[in-house]
């Protein structure tokens, strides 16, 4: 069997009552799991909390951009590097590369926008956009602006030439942002430079079952006279609160494929893996999304995260609470929860021959004790990042 190297994140994390990630109706999210509902934040949320995190971490050069209003985007960069061709022009010479490095197409939206592309009200045309979101890198942003200036005498004859053409597929296909590499881009027009996630994230489950609640509120109006009682607003907002297990895993060999993809034969075949690795550690971890995030003020971090290092497929351990969890005797679920990892973990690793895995175990509290057995102990969540990381880049450069 081919070795592999797969980083997992396992979380229990306490969210009191909040509302992180609503349905359409406006409730929680939901989803029934060993026959109960149980509370439930989908990936998505968690991904777009995560990615949000890197901006902390992470230089804009190191990242992406997803927008529909890339020729916009690009056309910025356009008139930075040669000043004339600011405006119109950019926007030209910025649609023409798009189009021949993804095949998407860059045309005004047909429903005119409120403002032009300038940000006046004047009834101009608006500003070309893609028909979907589109996941480029700041350097390969960089690379198409510099490809459109060296065009820019006629950019349709410039690309009307193979190797020219072949050059702007190139450059949005190289030098991945992190974000890009570990979250993936499809490109619906031109799936030849699609990029396969090296990061899988599960939706997050409560671990026991959850019934949502109604706040019913009001809100006062400032001016009323002392003999108008009544409230200015009345309405109500769904809640409910929940012990939750989160669960990611990221395919190494994934990453350092999508990282190192397309770097110059002459540079360095040296990618940053370890600093992906441990920003994702430390971007999943610590994130939060933000849903009703000023109603409710449900600023909390996992009671315990344990990371693995595997060699073989990715295991989640979500089956431990395919049976609900029930309150202990003081009420809460986060102690019996972690009682119920204690008792699977060892027991599925054994069974498919998984035990020989580097693990470590964050951990706050009383409740989490037994849980320390698990793995390598660790105090803080920057000595947890650092060493995972580095045993990544260890495994990386022992495995060639």
């Amino acid at each position: 069997m081919t070795s592999r190297t797969i980083v997992e994140i396992h979380a229990l994390q306490t969210v009191p009552p909040s509302n992180i990630n609503r349905d359409d109706t406006g409730a929680p999210k939901s989803a029934v799991y060993g026959g109960v509902t149980r509370a439930r934040v989908s990936s998505q949320a968690w991904k777009r909390a995560t990615r949000e995190h890197f901006n902390k971490g992470l230089d804009p050069n190191e990242l992406g951009v997803r927008t529909k209003q890339v020729a916009e985007l690009l056309a910025q960069r356009i008139a930075t590097k040669r000043e004339d061709l600011a405006g119109a022009p950019a926007t030209a010479l910025a649609v023409e590369i798009l189009q021949a490095a993804t095949g998407a197409k860059i045309e005004p939206p047909k429903r005119k926008s409120a403002k032009s592309a300038g940000g006046d009200d004047s009834a101009g045309e608006a500003a070309p956009q893609s028909s979907y979101l589109m996941f480029l890198s700041d350097r390969q942003l960089d690379g198409l602006a510099d490809l459109a200036v060296e065009g820019s005498a006629d950019i349709k004859a410039f690309l009307k030439e193979k190797e020219n053409k072949d050059r702007s597929k190139r450059t949005a296909n190289t030098r991945h942002s992190v974000d890009i590499a570990l979250f993936g881009r499809m490109v619906a027009n031109a799936t030849d430079i699609n990029v396969d996630a090296a990061a899988q994230v599960a939706h997050a489950l409560s671990v026991h079952r959850v019934e949502n609640e109604s706040d019913y509120y009001t809100a006062v109006d400032d001016r009323n006279a002392a003999d108008e009682s009544g409230a200015g607003m009345i309405g109500t907002v769904d809640f409910n609160s929940a012990t939750l297990y989160r669960y990611a895993a990221v395919d190494v060999d994934r990453l350092h494929d999508n990282l190192g993809k397309g770097l110059d034969e002459n540079a360095s075949p040296a990618t940053p893996v370890r600093r992906a690795v441990e920003v994702f550690l430390d971007g999943f971890i610590s994130s939060l999304p933000t849903g009703k995030i000023n109603a409710f003020g449900n600023h909390t971090l996992p009671d315990v995260v344990i990371v693995k290092l595997r060699s073989t497929r990715p295991i989640s351990f979500v089956s431990a609470f395919e049976r609900p969890v029930t309150s202990d005797e003081f009420g809460g679920h986060l102690e019996p929860a972690c009682e119920r990892l204690v008792d699977y973990v060892p027991e599925i690793e054994r069974a498919y021959g998984a035990e020989d895995t580097l693990t470590w175990v964050l951990r706050v509290g009383p409740a989490t004790r037994k849980l320390a057995d698990l793995g390598t102990e660790v105090s803080s969540i920057k000595q947890l990042t650092a060493l995972a990381s580095a045993a990544v880049a260890e495994r990386l450069e022992k495995h060639g």
